[in-house]
């Protein structure tokens, strides 16, 4: 069987896609997995064994260059490498039109069919047109786990049973990157294994965003308890921020900007990341690496961490009646639907909404992190890996 997967965006929808390729080598040994995802999204799938072929669409950058002689060319290249194979299955699980297109244009094997799906989950972003492009359009739970809804489709069009674990089934490559146990030779915390953890700051919502003076508390506890805090960049903004907190930090790493293969590479090399609601935060969390993901209103039950005892989200709401809570959930659904909202109107409506939305507080966030320390632990232990770290808690 040959089955191509069409998700082209963001980081953290492509990861949260990702278990979807274990599931289907589980249900169908020697099956040919085909993913078309943009490029930047791209060197995430490199990381993954068992994808035959990934399949690059800069839709976005096609459209906007469309006159362009050059994007024209690339753009015809890509329709003609698409159909190059045929399928059996296509799967268009973004549920937009971009993708609903792709999913279209891939060619069919003679028995072949083209999934979608046919309504919208809480909090993704969904066209209704897409179910008419596709053959079959299948219903799912309106409040799925981000990481359960292409699952879910698959194995209801394909008709097979999901595994009782999820896998990313990521691979980091090994030229300068550490596995966890590699540098375990005895019980105990392993004296070659730098004491780092990454803070993941950077968000391209402002809504998301936790105070500057937070990770700089942070941190301090971090060092005090032997860390060095290491900082992750995407842009000019975000290594402002982390140069802001750093140089009130005693140790304090700025990581150079990088592909995400490197980013990979450097957070295994950490004991573990705090961070917001990102793409990296679930990169972190796709590389099975200690976790804390900060939420400014409560939407971790869809995108953050799941199943995971040393993986976990934090969210504090306002400590006040019942009324005004209400209103806090209903300003947190505010800044979520701002999101996907017309550009000319996104960023101001998040910002408005995010200034009225509660901060986690910092003791939270630690005491949080020191309990998926010694979740991690306790999980290395029973399977017979040595630990990674002491919890700050037993020091």
């Amino acid at each position: 069987m040959r089955v191509l997967l069409v998700k082209l965006s963001s980081l953290g929808d492509v990861i949260h896609t990702l278990p979807v390729v274990h599931d289907l080598h589980q249900a169908f040994p020697g099956i040919e997995i085909d993913w078309v995802v943009e490029p930047s999204f791209a060197s995430v799938l490199q990381m993954h064994p068992g994808l035959r072929r990934i399949v690059p669409c800069a839709l976005r950058e096609w459209r906007r260059a469309r006159f362009n002689a050059t994007a024209r060319a690339q753009m015809r290249a890509f329709w003609s490498l698409l159909r190059q194979e045929s399928y059996d299955a296509v799967f268009d699980l973004q549920g937009l039109s971009k993708s609903a297109l792709v999913a279209r244009v891939a060619k069919l094997s003679p028995q072949g069919v083209r999934f979608a799906m046919a309504n919208r989950t809480l909090g993704s972003s969904y066209e209704p047109l897409t179910r008419w492009l596709a053959q079959q359009s299948i219903a799912l739970n309106p409040r799925l786990h981000a990481l359960q809804r292409a699952r879910q489709l698959c194995a209801q069009a394909l008709h097979y049973n999901l595994p009782g674990v999820s896998s990313y089934g990521l691979v980091v490559p090994r030229a300068n990157a550490r596995a966890h146990t590699s540098a375990a030779a005895s019980p105990g915390f392993p004296q070659t294994l730098e004491r780092r953890v990454a803070f993941l700051m950077g968000t391209s919502r402002s809504d998301k965003t936790w105070p500057l003076s937070h990770w700089v508390e942070l941190g301090e506890r971090f060092n005090a308890s032997g860390f060095e805090v290491c900082f992750v960049h995407g842009s000019q903004s975000e290594l402002e921020q982390c140069e802001r907190v750093a140089a009130q930090l005693v140790r304090a790493t700025i990581w150079p900007r990088s592909t995400l293969i490197e980013l990979a590479q450097g957070l295994m090399q950490t004991v573990g990341a705090v961070g917001v609601d990102s793409g990296l935060s679930h990169l972190s969390v796709a590389l099975d690496l200690v976790h804390v993901q900060i939420y400014r209103f409560d939407t971790a039950w869809r995108t953050g961490p799941l199943d995971c005892a040393y993986q976990r989200s934090v969210f504090q709401p306002q400590v006040c009646s019942q009324a005004s809570r209400q209103v806090t959930s209903c300003e947190g659904e505010a800044a979520e639907n701002a999101h996907q909202s017309h550009p000319a109107h996104q960023a101001h409506q998040a910002h408005k909404a995010s200034q009225r939305l509660p901060s986690v507080a910092v003791d939270e966030v630690w005491l949080t992190w020191c309990q998926c320390l010694d979740a991690k632990a306790a999980s290395a232990l029973s399977t017979g890996v040595a630990r990674v770290a002491p919890s700050p808690l037993e020091r």
